[in-house]
């Protein structure tokens, strides 16, 4: 496949802006790939269990985001700086790789301020020093900071601002506080730095509703990392490298999978990196593994998926990963049906847009 087949205009006002309140509160496309039939709902919460039933199974991402993206200044005021925590090397020393902007002016050596924050009721700033180059836009950093990581994730969490995509033609407000993270995010699986946004729409009605439709909600855990704001850059899909995201499937959750996937019931993957992880544990009889490790796996079509059946996703924007990752599941000729009756009916696109089912 090449890049530009995922290309195709995307009118700006077709890209939401802002979380939808309440979150359920939103559109349903449902696509048969057998039957190629697609079905409009216009409320997602009712619409999505007319197409589950006892013994279904629906795998959601657990890992909770939190606010990745620090602003601050280089030493004595030369310059604002921006920074987005991407991965925590050594959490004991405070050591992390991050992206840095603008690149060409942070160096090795240079010390960063983030601002003013409070600790048991006495007031600190925060500093980083750059320790490393790692790629043109990539640097590792180390925070002087006195205390252990419970009270650093506090720090963060008065500091940080949301990574909102750059789709996103705004700041980030306290709405996206609330609405940018999914409400069965574990706190204790913080590690998430753009949003797994598949199972944005879910409420902790919906998950009821679930139990009591005996219809299975399991977790694995993906810590979504840069791969979510990369940009494919080879035209040549074939050649692309995927950033690598760490992941969990604890025995539990394939023991569910598998049970289902041995009844012929349904296993639906709630988001791309839902999809990505499952796929990525595969054993060679096709079920499930156990899993703690780091995937690179990029699904793109033509592909055959070997653990789910159906697949709860969003609309992306063109070119984006997530959109190939459906055309893995969908196929890529009814995708590009999917997308132009999307555009035709004026779906919303966007983490913040309407919900596509798969089955």
């Amino acid at each position: 496949m090449r890049l530009r087949e995922y290309n195709f205009n995307l009118p700006e006002t077709l890209i939401r802006q802002y979380p939808v309140i309440p979150r359920d509160d939103c559109r349903l496309m449902v696509a048969n790939r057998e039957t190629k039939k697609i079905t409009i709902h216009d409320n997602f919460k009712t619409g999505l269990f007319e197409y589950f039933d006892e013994g279904d199974v629906f795998v959601f991402n657990d890992s909770f985001i939190f606010p990745a993206k620090l602003r601050g200044v280089k030493e004595k005021n030369t310059g604002e700086v921006e920074v987005l925590l991407l991965r925590n090397l050594k959490p004991d020393s405070f050591l992390w790789d991050v992206i840095v902007h603008p690149a060409r002016k942070i160096r090795v050596g240079n010390k960063l301020f983030f601002g003013k924050y409070k600790i048991n009721s006495e007031e600190h700033e925060l500093v980083a020093e750059v320790v490393d180059n790692t790629t043109a836009k990539g640097r590792i950093i180390r925070f002087l900071f006195q205390g252990d990581p419970i009270d650093f994730d506090y720090v963060i969490d008065q500091l940080g601002k949301p990574p909102l995509p750059k789709y996103i033609r705004r700041e980030p407000n306290e709405e996206d506080l609330r609405y940018f993270q999914n409400v069965y995010a574990n706190p204790q699986k913080r590690g998430s730095v753009s949003p797994p946004s598949g199972g944005f729409r879910f409420t902790k009605n919906m998950l009821k509703r679930m139990e009591l439709l005996d219809i299975h909600a399991t977790f694995l855990t993906v810590h979504c990392g840069i791969a979510g704001f990369s940009n494919v850059q080879v035209e040549d899909l074939s050649k692309h490298k995927m950033e690598s995201d760490y992941f969990e499937i604890p025995e539990e959750t394939a023991d569910i999978i598998n049970k289902a996937k041995g009844e012929k019931k349904r296993v639906c993957a709630v988001g791309a990196s839902t999809f990505r992880a499952l796929e990525a544990s595969v054993s060679p009889s096709g079920l499930v593994k156990p899993a703690k490790r780091w995937t690179e796996l990029f699904l793109f079509a033509p592909y055959t998926p070997k653990i789910p059946n159906a697949y709860i996703t969003g609309f992306h924007l063109p070119k984006s990963i997530e959109m190939m990752a459906t055309a893995a599941f969908a196929g890529f000729d009814f995708t590009k049906k999917i997308y132009n009756l999307a555009l035709k009916e004026n779906f919303n696109f966007g983490i913040y847009g309407d919900v596509l089912l798969v089955i």
